[in-house]
């Protein structure tokens, strides 16, 4: 049996179909990121304009879905990203360096993403009753703890559990679009200051800003990538999923946002820490607002859930491969699972959920992602379709190669724009690849030696 077979089988159950592969999408896309970040981004654009950056990241996360959905289809597998490197780059390799990358940068970037949702949900419960740090800190915390808890069962239970989120996701979505759209003022909702499409280069500065955060919030998208070994006809259902799941949101972001402009002025929703809440207190009074919370609290729980089910799977393959450390390929004996990954990934973003700010996780997860991860495989799918050919790739991109150059090209954008914190990205980089080497010579691999065969399990 060779490695890739081994990620999928015996272990690992294909579960999941296409409802609820969207669900864990549609559940990840969402999660905290637009009911905390709406305000900055209007802030960032000066005005109703901001609707620009939710297109776009839209647009962007559509290109890098081809990119997605050709390497998903082609490799599902556990692991996601880290199966693509491996084998774009080259198995015996510089696809062992760049997996190991991925897998180097999961452990600091995948509890990052788990702890800015948790702040941001302890940051909105603050609506319902004022929280002191200490408060907020415990709350955070505390959700990570229990994220871990419902997770720590069968793949087919949590699709289930998914399901159920997503309902909860959706509803509350639409009821925030029925009541914008019952009570819209156009003359509000566009209502642009004087100079709002005058293209400068600090209306770029702007735009950049504000589309660091709407790009945060349409993550997610390729969730079931990484979910890969547990996805039912993977071939078909993977890209399906990953393109309507950003179809679906994005036309949901659009709506919800433009139904917020259309009852609170822009000039006051963008100094709004409870945009959402302020939102339906104005439409149906305290305690709509209330329950408008709650079912929010419930959304950043559901993306949490998502995240954390997904990248506990990274490391498992890495074990599983024999490019990570041997732990992390075991399955809990009854509920086949890698738990041993998400206790550790879990631990680890609860040390993160309780020690740093929103913004800080926000920037820094982009920061450390967008290099190896993004625009690495942007390029891999390029170096895979020489490898391979394009016969053995069961979904093929439209209109190849511009998705992956323009997509390349959007990254290395953002990636500037996440400003001093792409610092964290190129030191954790440096960081990783000493950690490669040093690794590599105490096990003779590649480029010190022969990489001996994977873990048999």
């Amino acid at each position: 049996m060779t490695t890739s077979e081994k990620a999928t089988s015996p272990g690992l159950e294909r579960g999941l179909g296409l409802k609820e592969a969207v669900a864990l999408n549609m559940i990840e896309i969402v999660g905290i990121g637009p009911f905390v970040v709406s305000s900055l981004v209007i802030r960032a654009m000066g005005g109703p304009q901001a609707l620009i950056a939710w297109l776009l990241g839209a647009l962007l996360a559509t290109l890098d879905a081809f990119v997605w959905s050709e390497l998903g289809a082609a490799m599902p597998k556990a692991g996601g990203t880290y199966v693509f490197l491996r084998e774009a780059y080259g198995p015996e390799k510089w696809g062992r360096l760049m997996s190991f990358l991925f897998v180097w940068q999961t452990f600091v970037q995948a509890p990052l993403s788990i702890a800015s949702a948790s702040i941001g949900f302890a940051s909105y419960a603050a609506y319902l009753h004022p929280l002191t740090t200490l408060q907020a800190k415990m709350i955070s915390g505390g959700l990570v703890i229990f994220l871990v808890i419902l997770l720590y069962r069968r793949i087919t239970t949590i699709g289930k559990i998914s399901v159920l989120l997503w309902v909860g996701v959706v509803g509350t979505i639409l009821w925030l679009i029925w009541g914008g759209v019952t009570h819209f003022n156009a003359k509000m909702a566009f209502d642009f200051p004087p100079g709002a499409f005058h293209l400068s280069s600090l209306w770029f500065a702007g735009l950049g800003s504000a589309m660091v955060k709407t790009v945060y919030s349409y993550w997610g998208y390729y969730n079931i990538c990484h979910l890969g070994g547990e996805i039912k006809d993977p071939e078909k259902n993977i890209p399906r999923g990953i393109f309507l799941s950003i179809a679906g949101i994005a036309v949901l972001y659009l709506a919800m946002q433009t139904s917020i402009l259309g009852v609170v002025p822009w000039r006051e929703a963008q100094n709004s820490k409870f945009i959402f809440s302020t939102f339906v207190e104005r439409l149906y009074g305290t305690q709509a607002a209330q329950f408008a919370t709650v079912m929010v609290l419930w959304i950043a729980l559901a993306s949490v859930f998502s995240v954390l089910l997904g990248y506990s799977r990274v490391p498992y393959s890495a074990a599983l491969d024999g490019n990570f450390f041997p732990v992390f390929a075991r399955l809990h004996p009854t509920k086949r699972f890698p738990h041993i990954s998400l206790l550790v990934l879990g631990g680890l973003a609860f040390l993160f959920s309780v020690t740093l700010k929103l913004e800080t996780a926000i920037a820094g997860i982009l920061s450390m992602r967008l290099l190896v991860q993004f625009i690495g495989q942007a390029i891999g799918v390029m170096v895979l379709r020489r490898r391979w050919g394009v016969e053995r790739l069961p979904f093929k991109m439209w209109f190849y190669p511009l998705p992956a150059v323009l997509t390349m090209i959007g990254w290395a954008w953002l990636f500037w724009q996440t400003g001093a914190t792409r610092k964290w990205g190129i030191a954790e980089i440096a960081l990783g690849a000493l950690a490669f080497l040093i690794r590599a010579r105490e096990v003779r691999q590649w480029p010190f030696g022969s990489s001996p065969p994977a873990i048999q399990g």
